[in-house]
């Protein structure tokens, strides 16, 4: 895996641990203060782990659909509460966990019906680093969207070049 800038990135990333671990916000509460945020879209932007404070201003920039692809796991960073938080500001809260090292085409299908099924509403996705959901929009875009390869890959390498776990996992959704 290669990721487009390393030192902001593990920068990020520990400002990140520590705002939703410590409850001390150290990210800032705008949007695009978000780790790895990326606006793809007027209605699709994508990003690492919100904090609660960052949720409330995704809120407030529009967004009605929340969708999480990291797990409910140990070593993950999403907010053990965050669905109620994301309910009780009036949108909508999709979890669709999805292993690291195991993507599975059933993952990305339910994210695909979602997005399809929201395609008129702003909808905000992220995981933990953005890692995941970069290589889900790629493919989504790629299949659905019918944007053209480099456009595609431009973004996809914002952020990073999929190690060969999502490579051979892009392929599998690519040659169905």
């Amino acid at each position: 895996m290669k990721i487009a800038n390393p030192i902001k990135t593990v920068y990020s990333l520990l400002k990140m641990v520590i705002s939703t671990n410590s409850g001390v916000n150290v990210m800032g509460n705008k949007i695009e203060s978000i780790f790895n945020f990326l606006q793809i879209s007027d209605l699709i932007a994508t990003a690492g782990q919100p904090t609660e404070q960052q949720i409330v201003a995704i809120k407030d920039a529009g967004y009605q659909v929340l969708i999480n692809l990291a797990p409910l796991a140990k070593l993950e960073t999403t907010l053990p509460h965050e669905s109620s938080l994301v309910e009780s500001l009036g949108m909508e809260y999709v979890h669709i966990p999805v292993i690291w090292n195991k993507p599975t085409l059933e993952d990305f299908d339910r994210f695909a019906q979602v997005m399809q099924a929201n395609t008129n509403r702003p909808v905000f996705v992220h995981c933990a680093g953005n890692f995941r959901v970069s290589a889900f929009m790629y493919l989504y875009r790629r299949l659905y969207q019918n944007i053209d390869e480099s456009q595609a890959q431009k973004d996809l390498h914002k952020l990073w070049v999929p190690d060969n776990v999502w490579q051979q996992f892009m392929r599998q959704v690519m040659g169905r």
